[in-house]
């Protein structure tokens, strides 16, 4: 898996970069989920780029360390693995506060324009796990550049915090796809309710469905919670979304 270092606010940071067959096309920003970039990014960067896009994913907890020391050291498909690293990983999801995330997301699109193949245009921006509040922040807080954003298990998307992700969506521009896991204790039935009102409420177009079955992590399949149907679902909504919006 070969990185690249991109400029953010702090230094910099490490970032996957996935081209289309052709060279080119529109930009997409892939926000990783908690347990980081690895090769199952990677691989998932692979797939979206194989529709013809340019894909960005950064290493989001370039504060804490790189890729390789954020990342897990074992196999997350032993038991007792996923739970042991989460011990380490929850601690910095917590850190990773909307202050240092919002001028961090700025930082990540420019570079995401300034790869070769880029288009000219709008981008779109998928979010996994705890990347999925980030992807919402992107379009809330750049709807002159995001067309299309995709939460996937997300989690904290509706929060009481004065600063909750769907609290800016009035601002937005973008068309929105969100694929919940099912009974999700980060994103209970209640705070997928109220993220359809708030959706409904800015007038976007949108898709706020929750996977039957699905559990959280569900498109990870270096762990666990890997749910392969709901996986492909959430990769045909995903290609449905950018071919929409792109």
């Amino acid at each position: 898996m070969e990185l690249i270092e991109i400029p953010v606010p702090d230094g910099t940071a490490e970032a996957y970069v996935a081209h289309p067959p052709a060279g080119e096309g529109p930009g997409v920003l892939f926000f990783m989920d908690a347990i980081g970039v690895r090769p199952q990014i990677a691989a998932m960067c692979d797939r979206i780029a194989s529709w013809g896009y340019v894909v960005l994913a950064p290493n989001v907890f370039h504060r804490e360390g790189s890729v390789d020391e954020v990342g897990p050291q074992a196999d997350l498909m032993q038991p007792g693995e996923r739970d042991a690293f989460f011990e380490q990983a929850m601690p910095r999801v917590g850190r990773l506060t909307p202050d240092q995330a919002v001028p961090d997301i700025a930082a990540y699109l420019t570079s995401l324009r300034g790869i070769d193949g880029v288009a000219d245009g709008r981008v779109g921006v998928v979010g996994y796990c705890m990347g999925a509040r980030l992807a919402v922040r992107a379009g809330t807080g750049h709807p002159e550049e995001v067309a299309a954003v995709g939460g996937f298990h997300g989690g904290g998307l509706v929060t009481d915090d004065p600063d909750s992700p769907h609290r800016g969506l009035g601002d937005a521009r973008a068309e929105f796809v969100f694929g919940h896991a099912d009974q999700d204790r980060s994103m209970p039935a209640e705070a997928v309710a109220a993220l359809g009102e708030a959706l409904d409420a800015a007038g976007l177009v949108a898709s706020n469905q929750v996977y039957p079955g699905a559990v959280h992590g569900y498109t990870m399949a270096d762990t666990p919670m890997y749910d392969e149907q709901a996986a492909e679902r959430h990769f045909t909504e995903l290609r449905a979304l950018l071919e929409r919006a792109l």
